[in-house]
């Protein structure tokens, strides 16, 4: 099989990602109207593929756009374009918009979604313990569990965080902490893993999910609930986790030193998930 360095794909076809063309009338362009996903390959292989189709499908079902495709489909075409990318380790983007059509607020009628897919080669597992993170207010509307492409309040943030010499922005609503502006933020404290509870406020991460079982199977107790910019300041530890950087360790907030002080169970977590990915 000759394969690419880089691979774009829309609604059947593969080119490169910088001779990738969608048209303007895609009402992604238009609205950010669609949701989507992104996963990790290594050697081949999309690490938990199912949790990134069924949290898609999700996302798709709370805003109404039917799928290009049956999941299970999608889930073997994307299977099939990792194949086609030189590096074995990718990462591996995909989004899903309501449609083709010329701009209209009201949604079109007899036109199908449409799938894109980019994958790109990828360095690898990231496990900094060397995070800083500042607080910035949470402003954004009340659906951020749907994994929707309306992210401008996520980019100002992260660019927030950057200017200030920052690794990720922790948004804050009502003196308690959601999630970072492209990560979920949890703690531990006394032994506990403390992350927020699964609502319309924070994303349900896939590599949160994951480590509320690795704790599960190691005998941490885990605590899903909310907590306050307080809590999260006193942690022993502050960890940031996504997709593409599943386990950070923070070691300042707002300029002032915190956590980094159970590294023997950050090691624990860590560890379950490099087993998974040489499974």
């Amino acid at each position: 099989m000759e394969r690419m360095k880089n691979l774009a794909y829309y609604n059947g076809r593969i080119t490169s990602i910088e001779d990738m063309m969608i048209p303007a009338n895609d009402r992604g362009f238009y609205f950010g109207d669609g949701i989507y996903e992104v996963a990790m390959v290594f050697n081949h292989k999309i690490f938990a593929l199912e949790d990134h189709l069924d949290r898609m499908a999700n996302s798709a079902a709370l805003v109404r756009i039917e799928l290009p495709a049956a999941k299970e489909e999608i889930g073997h075409l994307l299977e099939e374009l990792a194949l086609k990318v030189e590096s074995p380790c990718q990462f591996l983007y995909w989004q899903i918009t309501r449609a083709s059509s010329p701009r209209n607020h009201l949604f079109p009628e007899g036109v199908a979604s449409n799938l894109y897919v980019y994958s790109k080669p990828w360095k690898g597992v990231e496990m900094s313990d060397e995070y800083r993170l500042m607080t910035v207010e949470d402003t954004r509307f009340l659906h951020c569990n749907i994994k929707t492409l309306n992210l401008l309040p996520n980019v100002m943030a992260a660019q927030k965080a950057k200017e200030a010499g920052c690794s990720e922005a922790v948004f804050v609503r009502d003196g308690y902490v959601t999630e970072g502006s492209h990560s979920n933020i949890s703690m531990i404290k006394d032994g506990v893993f403390v992350t927020h509870p699964l609502d319309h406020l924070i994303l349900p991460g896939t590599e949160r999910n994951h480590m509320i079982r690795y704790c599960a199977e190691l005998g941490i107790l885990v605590e899903e609930r909310a907590f306050t910019v307080e809590e999260l300041a006193e942690a022993d530890e502050i960890i940031v986790s996504s997709t593409s950087h599943p386990s950070m360790r923070a070691m300042e907030l707002d300029g002032k030193a915190v956590g980094m002080k159970n590294p023997e169970l950050v090691k624990k977590l860590r560890d379950k998930y490099m087993e998974e990915i040489e499974k």
